[in-house]
Parts: C-alpha cells; structure tokens; sequence
C-alpha cells in the first residue's frame, strides 16, 4: 500500500503515551494503525446507518424507545484488543 509523508499537530500528552506505549516499534506505525481502527470504527457506524434506513424504508419508522435503548447499548461496549465488545452488565 502506498504511503504518504504528512504533519501532524497532536496533544503532547497523549504523544507522550503513544510513544511510551508503541516502545520501540514505529510511532507512524501506531498511528496509521490508529487510523486504520478509526475509519473502521465509521465504515461500521455507517453500514448500520445504512442497513436502519432499509429497515426504516421497509418496516416505517423506528420507535424512539427502541433507538433510545440501542444508544444505551452501544454506549455500554467496553474497548477490548481487537475491537469492541458487549459489557457483560445487565441491561
């Protein structure tokens, strides 16, 4: 995959942490990965934006209780390696 030499402005502090986390490894390593899990992360958000509108299309309107107790569900995903996941609390 091409790359491409860019600047970038970020926090000090949290460039501090990257670096101490990502050790010896590429600092423009951890940070394509990072963007790589970020776009991701979208490209998802996305999809289900688009798969809501067909159910929307085919079924009407979602009742705002129900999208309501989905945002409280996705809001209770806990970031783990290798993407997100369910808590296990209850809901």
């Amino acid at each position: 995959m091409p790359k491409e030499k860019v600047t970038l402005t970020l926090d000090a502090v949290q460039l501090d942490e990257l670096r101490r986390l990502a050790g010896a490894r590429s600092l423009s390593a951890a940070v394509d990965g990072a963007v790589s899990a970020y776009l991701a992360k979208w490209r998802h958000l996305a999809a289900v934006d688009d798969w809501l509108a067909e159910l929307e299309r085919e079924h009407g309107p979602v009742p705002p209780e129900t999208l309501e107790w989905a945002e409280q569900v996705v809001e209770r995903w806990e970031p783990v390696r290798g993407g997100p996941r369910r808590s296990r609390r209850a809901g």
